[in-house]
């Protein structure tokens, strides 16, 4: 694999906006692009989400990775929510959804955050083989709720 994965900046605002609006398209969402522009560029700008992308040998952002800050009361840290991760469809099975995933590691740690978390879906047979192969544990013992204002 041949991929640069670093840190994304407004530059990449073009083709981040794309995969962003891939990604929700993939989770059954109605296209918006302008609207995934105006999103990321409002996370860049106002730092309130680290993203980092994959760049193949060619130029071309292949996939990216975006983090949220949150916090852990009980550890008494910053902890990182991993919530959302996506590779284009031509590029699966290369290996940058790892490279992703190592590089935001090394991110959590030398940021002092005491870990990552992530949820995905039961279905999502990708993924839930990927995560523990990256060190991920799967935690069987909560349960997980929402709440939505709709």
């Amino acid at each position: 694999m041949n991929t640069a994965i670093r840190k994304a900046t407004l530059q990449d605002l073009e083709p981040l906006s794309l995969l962003f609006d891939s990604y929700r398209v993939f989770y059954e969402k109605d296209s918006d692009l302008a609207g995934a522009k105006v999103f990321l560029k409002d996370r860049i700008n106002n730092k309130e989400s680290d993203i980092f992308v994959a760049i193949d040998a060619t130029g071309n952002m292949t996939g990216f990775i975006q983090l949220y800050p949150i916090f852990s009361s009980t550890r008494m840290k910053r902890f990182t929510l991993l919530n959302d991760l996506f590779v284009h469809p031509s590029y699966r099975g290369q290996g940058i959804s790892k490279a992703l995933l190592f590089e935001v590691q090394k991110f959590t740690k030398e940021t002092g955050s005491c870990g990552l978390m992530l949820e995905t879906t039961k279905t999502n047979v990708i993924g839930n083989s990927l995560y523990p192969a990256v060190g991920f544990e799967l935690d069987a013992e909560h349960n997980y709720y929402t709440w939505d204002t709709k």
